[in-house]
């Protein structure tokens, strides 16, 4: 098949959308895992002390850890899924624009997989969110009530 230089650049403008969506799902992969990598940090600390000795909060908050690694692991899947997708559209979008293939249905339904799987991760990563900062309210009202009241002036 001969191709022209206009169709090689009419191929790469129908694919920049999607490398844009693949910019911020790279990007919101990178926030994911460092949340993860904070998570297994604070994690490592709090079993090094539940070796010393035994402790319910720590094991109360150690619990926590897990569920919260749990769901940022299904939001990493999830936002992995996604770009993979995009790169399967980007991919399908040159081969069926070169080849000449009818591709059109499965770009679409790629395309929808891809955008079910990035809104799979922003719930996981929603509820992990959650459960973070319930669990950081609790900390505060724990200290606050152990704490005396403040002198009025």
């Amino acid at each position: 098949m001969n191709i022209q230089i206009s169709d090689i650049g009419h191929v790469i403008q129908l694919a920049i959308a999607p490398v844009f969506l693949l910019t911020g799902v790279a990007t919101k992969l990178t926030v994911l895992t460092n949340r993860l990598a904070r998570i297994i940090d604070r994690t490592r600390v709090l079993e090094d002390r539940l070796k010393v000795s035994p402790n319910t909060e720590f094991s109360s908050e150690l619990e926590l850890l897990y569920q919260r690694s749990h769901l940022i692991n299904f939001a990493i899947a999830s936002s992995t899924a996604c770009g993979l997708l995009v790169c399967v559209v980007i991919a399908m979008l040159f081969a069926g624009d070169t080849t000449g293939i009818p591709l059109d249905q499965y770009i679409a339904a790629s395309f929808v997989l891809a955008m079910l799987a990035l809104i799979s991760s922003f719930v996981y990563f929603l509820r992990e969110i959650f459960i973070s900062s319930r669990f950081m309210r609790m900390q505060h009202q724990q200290i606050m009530m152990q704490q005396p009241p403040a002198p009025l002036p």
